[in-house]
């Protein structure tokens, strides 16, 4: 097979041309389309023309590797930073925008002068609330968003260790998927969400909660800011935006009652029913669900507005631990050795760059990766100590006893003339 005949897509356009393909088989309308990829109807009648005419080519953007041809020239950049920093210090984006329009004759929009600025350290980025929505219509197709929420209650009341269900349920169908864990964590939802792919195949959105697994509450860093990120990534949304599904939170409970609504019904019969089973351990439990859910789900499920599946089925060849992980970059240092988690790791393999990304699998397994490749490491069990860390040992001084005939013995006070004493 030659390099031509290789279709290189992201999983952002292996979406869209899913997407796409249902609208041309007509099991969804274009507009349904164009709200799932997130594009006008337009756009999506010219995507429906371009796979018709060329295949799976006509997803991929005719510009790419191409520079654009109104790209604002790097002149023009550092005389709008000069300018700022000169004339126009302490200016909003906007209204800089104006006044360079006004005054200076250099027409930049809002937002291109808001990038240039964050990206020069003159400005931080405020992130504006998004107003709450009280009441949410149901999504029309299976696999369309899921909302995903973890149950911490006495499952197996008091036979068994207390344990957190990690429930998945489909907003348009009410399809219920589950597992059970010792706790809700960044683990268990990768674990699950992964065993949910498996099982379904990547769903479009996500729907979950401020949890800090699900949203992180940490601060943007210095250098995170000057790359115009707007707000800090949990790990697990970093992991499902790397695999293009959308996450949305949630502000409120309510916002969420199907999945809610959901663990009060397992509460309530999901329990009676392992009861009886005399179940009392975790792999025993969830070899229930496996049997319990899908009965569960002929009752229970709904029918969609639209039949249509639009879950991205995931092939055994794609791995999704190299996704769905914990990442953490670390400094190599120039005895070309990181530390992570308290421990000391030599690696081996020799690399150019002075950044890895440390990944810690579902599995248990930890991988030193360097531009997407693996590297070879080895752990040092224990750490050499510095010099000054080494503790000097002293001899153990012993006093000194006189012999009897000494003269320091024999000298006493009946030696002492009595003239002597009193003088």
């Amino acid at each position: 097979m030659t390099r031509k005949d290789i279709i290189e897509m992201s999983l952002k356009e292996i979406k869209r041309l899913k997407v796409v393909e249902d609208a041309i088989e007509g099991s969804i309308t274009q507009k349904i389309a164009a709200r799932m990829i997130g594009v006008s109807e337009r756009q999506v009648r010219r995507f429906v023309r371009s796979v018709r005419e060329e295949g799976e080519r006509g997803i991929i953007h005719k510009t790419r590797g191409r520079g654009s041809n109104r790209k604002i020239t790097e002149e023009v950049k550092e005389e709008v930073l000069g300018l700022y920093r000169s004339k126009y210090t302490g200016f909003g984006p906007t209204l800089l925008s104006e006044k360079l329009s006004e005054i200076d004759d250099i027409k930049i929009s809002d937002e291109t002068i808001r990038k240039w600025l964050i990206g020069a350290g003159l400005w931080v980025g405020r992130r504006k609330r998004k107003t709450h929505r009280q009441w949410r219509e149901r999504r029309e197709c299976f696999g369309e968003m899921i909302q995903i929420d973890g149950s911490h209650h006495d499952w197996l009341e008091g036979r068994g260790p207390e344990l957190v269900l990690m429930g998945y349920i489909d907003d348009a169908t009410n399809n219920v998927f589950g597992r059970f864990y010792e706790y809700e964590g960044t683990m268990p939802a990768m674990e699950s969400f992964k065993l949910y792919s498996e099982k379904y195949g990547l769903s479009q959105s996500v729907y979950v909660d401020k949890h800090s697994t699900y949203k992180s509450l940490r601060k943007l860093t210095v250098e995170e800011e000057l790359e115009g990120m707007e707000e800090s990534m949990s790990q697990f949304e970093r992991a499902l935006e790397e695999l293009g599904v959308e996450v949305i939170h949630a502000h409120s409970p309510q916002a969420k009652g199907r999945v809610e609504r959901l663990f009060g019904t397992l509460q309530d019969r999901l329990i009676k029913e392992m009861r009886l089973k005399g179940i009392n351990t975790k792999d025993g439990a969830n070899k229930f669900l496996e049997v319990y859910l899908p009965i569960f789900n002929m009752r229970f499920r709904v029918y969609p507005a639209n039949n249509t599946d639009v879950h991205v089925k995931v092939s055994k060849q794609f791995d999704l631990d190299k996704y769905l992980c914990i990442k953490t970059e670390r400094t190599i240092r120039n005895d070309n050795t990181i530390t992570h988690n308290g421990r000391l790791y030599q690696i081996e393999t020799h690399t150019k760059g002075k950044k890895v990304m440390v990944e810690e699998r579902i599995d248990g397994s930890l991988h030193i990766m360097s531009n997407g490749i693996a590297l070879r490491y080895r752990e040092i069990s224990e750490i050499p100590k510095k010099e000054a860390e080494v503790k000097r040992v002293f001899k153990e001084r012993k006093s000194y006893k006189p012999p009897k005939d000494h003269p320091w013995r024999k000298w006493n006070l009946k030696n002492i003339p009595e003239s002597r004493l009193y003088t």
